[in-house]
């Protein structure tokens, strides 16, 4: 069972980087394709509707983190009756939200082109995509259940293959629909319709793997109950995170302009093709952690706090440096030379903040995954009214970069000086072992890999897909020894002292029991 487990793992996380693999080389293709075709304007109201809509996340109240902690949980007891009850009262719940948001869509949809600084020319058409993206978004709250439960059942291998296929055929539908002169409401109606047929195919293959137990009579009050008051907090997180990263684009789009949108998207969406690859392998230690509490592993939970965010590190510290350093050049490469002074502050200021909360990318999904998360919903909220508030301040002085500061400055403070503290306290790990532990050996590893790539660049600044992959190969060669060295001299899992606070580990038998874990 415990080959099986790692296999699974192993598949699990192999399957999240090659969709995400997808996902960046087709949004490195389409991302350009589309905003050349259809313009800066067309394209700042698509990133808009997108943004906008994207606030319906808030009406999720938490429900799918608990399908996935308390699927988990009743897979790991064996409580077919009680699983039935969670997925029938998860969708009874989302189908009740669906419906609110449909009728909030056909509201909004008749003031959207008042409420935003938008061309007359393109009133109408920001009122139809509205429309549909809005509906397409109320249909997806309860066809998206499919989801949760493949993470609960820790089948994330599924969840993403099917996101890949979904990406692949979703960028086919629009370069052919943009090479037949197809306009924007054709390009969305694509991009939102293909989510929702994948998830009716998500659907049949968690039918046939695990039979449920779905029903009216499996609708219960207390399994509700137990959901509110696990995703209460949750929910907060959730608004935390809208405030944060879904903010921009309203709040530029009704400051500023829809072209000034476009610009920022850029950085922007940048720095998340970057965080994607991380959250890729963090999000698998949600059902991984409910699953140690479930059993009383709470040695597992300590080392897969130290070694997870030493692997989180690992991934994000040297593409945080990469994107410092050549991103001018991945800019002009990717959208073109006109872009790079408005985009690249913002990808700066971005991915130095983001870095921060990506490498403790354990951190905050096993304080989900155990149910301690209440403290960090209230302190990350905190963080997401500050930044719209900074955001609103900064962005008519500054423009799209006073915007980024917004975001960049309440994230560095919780990140730097809440989040390590807290997790270390609720686990009962040192906070300098934590420290020392977890990102010693990953900024050791990027120091060759820095210095590379400045030497490189005085060479030749890269200025064609050729060159900067001649710079993306030398820096990666670098890396690349730096980590087949810490894997062959054991420094990658293992510990220079047990991570304890109170008490000290019997390190052999720790290892076993961590063993089943990771």
């Amino acid at each position: 069972m415990r080959k099986l487990g790692k296999l699974q793992i192993i598949k699990n996380v192999s399957s999240s980087w090659i969709g995400l693999a997808t996902n960046v080389l087709v949004g490195i293709f389409l991302s350009p394709f589309i905003l050349h075709h259809l313009g800066d304007a067309a394209f700042g109201i698509w990133v808009l509707i997108f943004s906008i809509t994207g606030y319906y996340g808030l009406f999720d109240l938490g429900i799918r983190s608990s399908v996935v902690r308390y699927v988990s949980k009743f897979v790991a007891a064996k409580d077919q009756e009680a699983l039935g009850k969670v997925v029938s009262t998860s969708l009874f719940s989302y189908s009740c939200v669906g419906a609110f948001s449909f009728l909030l869509t056909i509201t909004l949809s008749a003031y959207v082109d008042t409420l935003f600084h938008i061309s007359p020319q393109f009133h109408s058409t920001a009122r139809w995509l509205l429309l549909m993206v809005g509906t397409a978004v109320a249909l997806g709250f309860p066809l998206g259940i499919t989801g949760g439960l493949l993470e609960g059942l820790q089948r994330f291998d599924i969840l993403y293959w099917t996101a890949i296929g979904a990406t692949l055929v979703r960028a086919v539908l629009i370069v052919v629909a943009l090479h037949h002169e197809r306009g924007l409401l054709t390009v969305a109606f694509i991009t939102v319709a293909v989510p929702l047929i994948t998830s009716v195919i998500r659907g049949v293959l968690v039918l046939r793997m695990c039979p449920l137990l779905v029903g009216w009579r499996y609708v219960d009050r207390t399994i509700f109950r137990q959901m509110a008051s696990y995703g209460g907090a949750t929910f907060m997180i959730i608004v935390a995170g809208r405030l944060k990263f879904k903010t921009d684009a309203i709040i530029i789009g009704s400051m500023m302009s829809a072209a000034a949108i476009t610009y920022f998207n850029i950085g922007a969406r940048i720095v998340d093709y970057a965080g994607e690859i991380v959250v890729g392998l963090a999000q698998n230690f949600i059902p991984m952690s409910s699953r140690s509490e479930a059993t009383g592993n709470t040695n597992g939970l300590r080392r897969m706090l130290i070694v997870g965010n030493r692997f989180c590190a690992l991934i994000i510290f040297p593409i945080c440096a990469t994107l410092i350093i050549l991103g001018k050049s991945i800019i002009e490469l990717w959208v073109g030379k006109r872009y790079v002074a408005p985009s690249y502050p913002v990808l700066v200021i971005m991915i130095l903040a983001t870095t921060l909360m990506w490498a403790q990318g354990a951190s905050s999904r096993i304080l989900l995954g155990i149910g301690k998360h209440g403290t960090w919903a209230v302190v990350t909220l905190i963080e997401g009214i500050s930044n719209v508030i900074l955001s609103v301040v900064l962005v008519r002085p500054y423009g799209i970069v006073g915007d980024s500061l917004g975001t960049a400055i309440p994230l560095f403070c919780s990140m730097v000086f809440f989040l390590p503290r807290h997790v270390c306290h609720r686990l009962e790990v040192r906070m300098s072992m934590y420290l020392r532990e977890s990102y010693t050996l990953p900024l050791l590893l990027c120091v060759p890999m820095v210095l590379t790539m400045l030497l490189m660049k005085t060479w030749f600044v890269p200025h064609t897909y050729a060159q900067l992959a001649v710079h993306f190969a030398a820096a990666g060669l670098v890396y690349g020894v730096g980590l087949l060295w810490a894997f062959a001299a054991n420094r990658l899992t293992e510990f220079s002292q047990p991570p304890v606070l109170k008490h000290r580990l019997d390190m052999a038998g720790a290892a076993v029991a961590v063993d089943s874990t990771l």
